[in-house]
């Protein structure tokens, strides 16, 4: 839909642009049609780059804000990617960044991958269930920044703040491994929709 929005009004001035164009060189001329002509061709070649530019200038501009509506989601949950990630790191191994964290989604197909491979220690599990019960009110407060990026985004963001309900109120392991697992595909299914 986007896409049409751009190419009619473009293809309404351009296509009048070359019709006027055509009709100036084979049409008869006297002084009258031929400044009337000009100005109207002059018209249509300004309408064609004006919307194009701004239509552009204005798609760039949308673009750019849904992306800092994503990294300010993807952010709230870096605290707990970090944790998870430290939860499974080998010894002599470097904790992934803070930037890969936010905004690379590699990372969490990463995590989830190790989560299925390794056991948790105990600690790290209370550490999780405290993490989780800290978070979940201000996960819930994003809803409304998830629902302006799409109906999809807030969806697998409902999805993500319910797996964090579930870990905050997990009371064995399995509960908990399987909560977190559920975050991390939730968090993957969130990661792939397109801004």
């Amino acid at each position: 839909m986007k896409r049409v929005m751009l190419i009619a009004p473009l293809l309404v001035f351009g296509l009048s642009g070359l019709l006027l164009l055509w009709w100036f060189f084979y049409a008869e001329s006297s002084p009258t049609n031929d400044s009337l002509v000009l100005e109207l061709i002059g018209f249509c070649l300004e309408g064609f780059f004006l919307v194009g530019l701004f239509t552009y200038i204005q798609h760039l501009r949308e673009h750019e804000r849904r992306r800092e509506l994503w990294l300010s989601l993807r952010g709230s949950l870096r605290v707990f990617l970090s944790h998870l990630d430290i939860a499974f790191l080998e010894e002599d191994a470097e904790p992934m960044s803070s930037a890969e964290l936010e905004d690379d989604p590699k990372v969490v197909h990463t995590l989830l991958n190790k989560l299925k491979a390794q056991n948790m220690s105990l600690d790290s599990m209370t550490a999780f269930k405290a993490l989780a019960i800290r978070d979940l009110a201000l996960t819930h407060d994003l809803i409304p920044v998830a629902a302006q990026l799409s109906a999809g985004h807030m969806r697998w963001w409902l999805a993500i703040m319910d797996s964090m309900r579930q870990l905050s109120e997990a009371t064995t392991r399995v509960d908990l491994e399987y909560a977190l697992e559920m975050f991390l595909v939730h968090l993957q299914e969130f990661d792939q929709l397109e801004l």
